[in-house]
C-alpha cells in the first residue's frame, strides 16, 4: 500500500474536494471542533478543546501513519475552504492485510443538513484510495444524521456496540456498519 499516494491525493466530491491537510487549517480545525456539538459527535475530540491540539493534528495528519485524513475543502465553489474532515483508519496490522479501514467523519455545524457529509463520504467510498475490500463505521446512537449519512451512501447496519467518547467523558451506546466498495 502506497501510503505517499493516500497523503498528497486529492478527490473530487460535487461541490467540494477531499484534499490533504495544511497548516493553515489549524484556525477552522480550532474553531470548528472547538464546538462542543462537533467533539461530543467524536470518539476522540476533547471538549473544551485544549491550546495547541489543533496544530497538533495538523502535524499528525501530515505525517504517514495508519490513518489518511482529508479536508472537505468548498473555497473553489465558493463555500468555505474548510467544511469538515473525514479519514480513513486501517484496522489491520501489517502482518494481516485484510484491506479493511474505519471512516470518520466530522461536518461544522454551519453545513449540517446541506448533503456535505454525504458527498464526502460517498466520494471517499468511490475513490477507495487505501483499497479496501471493507469499510467499518460507527456513530453514536443519539445521531441519527449520521446514521443516515451511511445507509444513503450504501453502508448497512451491523449492529449495536459502545465506545468512549473524550467529550462526554462516558460509554456511548453506538451502530455498527458495513460497506464492501
Amino acid at each position: 500500500m502506497n501510503i505517499e499516494l493516500t497523503l498528497t491525493q486529492t478527490i473530487p466530491a460535487g461541490r467540494f474536494c477531499l484534499r490533504p491537510v495544511r497548516r493553515s487549517d489549524a484556525g477552522l480545525f480550532a474553531m470548528y471542533a472547538g464546538d462542543r456539538r462537533v467533539a461530543e459527535a467524536t470518539r476522540s475530540i476533547p471538549h473544551p478543546l485544549p491550546p495547541g491540539a489543533a496544530e497538533a493534528f495538523v502535524t499528525r495528519a501530515a505525517k504517514p501513519s495508519d490513518e489518511d485524513v482529508w479536508v472537505m475543502d468548498g473555497a473553489e465553489s465558493g463555500l468555505a475552504e474548510v467544511l469538515g474532515v473525514i479519514s480513513l483508519k486501517r484496522m489491520d496490522e501489517s502482518r494481516f492485510d485484510r484491506g479493511q479501514s474505519e471512516i470518520g467523519y466530522w461536518v461544522a455545524p454551519a453545513f449540517w443538513n446541506t448533503g456535505i457529509a454525504s458527498e464526502a463520504v460517498r466520494a471517499l467510498v468511490g475513490a477507495n484510495p487505501q483499497k479496501n475490500r471493507t469499510i467499518f463505521a460507527e456513530v453514536f446512537q443519539d445521531n441519527p444524521g449520521s446514521a443516515r449519512v451511511l445507509t444513503n451512501c450504501g453502508f448497512e447496519y451491523l449492529g449495536d456496540a459502545e465506545t468512549y467518547s473524550v467529550a462526554r467523558g462516558a460509554r456511548v451506546p453506538t451502530w455498527t456498519y458495513i460497506c464492501k466498495p
